[in-house]
């Protein structure tokens, strides 16, 4: 479940396209629909990493053993 949670808030995090089509907050200049973007790409890489971990010690746990 929580892997899943990992893979999935990204997609209703950019497909909610509502939530961050403005221009204010400015961070460095950069308006916040293309800032908040490359923010999800950064967080988006480390729950697909948190998803992969989880997923690898389900597969050890599965199989009994501490196999790499």
């Amino acid at each position: 479940m929580v892997i899943a949670l990992c893979l999935f808030a990204p997609f209703v995090a950019m497909l909610w396209v509502s939530s961050y089509a403005k221009v204010e907050p400015l961070f460095a200049g950069i308006p916040f629909f293309y800032w908040y973007q490359m923010l999800w790409v950064l967080i988006s890489t480390v729950l697909t990493m948190v998803a992969y971990k989880l997923w690898q010690l389900d597969q050890r746990a599965r199989k009994g053993g501490d196999a790499r």
